[in-house]
């Protein structure tokens, strides 16, 4: 069965990743962020451990919940993970 696919963009580009692994009070974490021109600066977290990634930004990391919501993760690891990114990505 052939499929036919209405692409919204399909582009190429070369982007910068750091991996980064830590440990906080409460957990580990593993990272890839992503720098890309897309996104209007915001970066590409990727949580290596359960897979989970978000476009994060400085408002985002201001938004209570966010982080716990989109990486499935409790308030506290949340909180060590926003301190993190604050100081190392922006």
């Amino acid at each position: 069965m052939e499929h036919d696919f209405h692409y919204l963009y399909d582009e190429t580009e070369d982007t910068r990743t750091r991996f980064v692994s830590f440990i906080g009070e409460t957990t580990r974490f593993d990272l890839a962020i992503m720098t890309t021109n897309r996104f209007y600066g915001k970066k590409i977290v990727v949580n290596i451990q359960n897979g989970r990634s978000a476009i994060i930004g400085e408002d985002d990391l201001r938004q209570e919940g966010y982080l716990a919501f989109a990486f499935n993760i409790s308030e506290a690891e949340a909180a060590e993970l926003q301190a993190f990114l604050e100081r190392m990505i922006y």
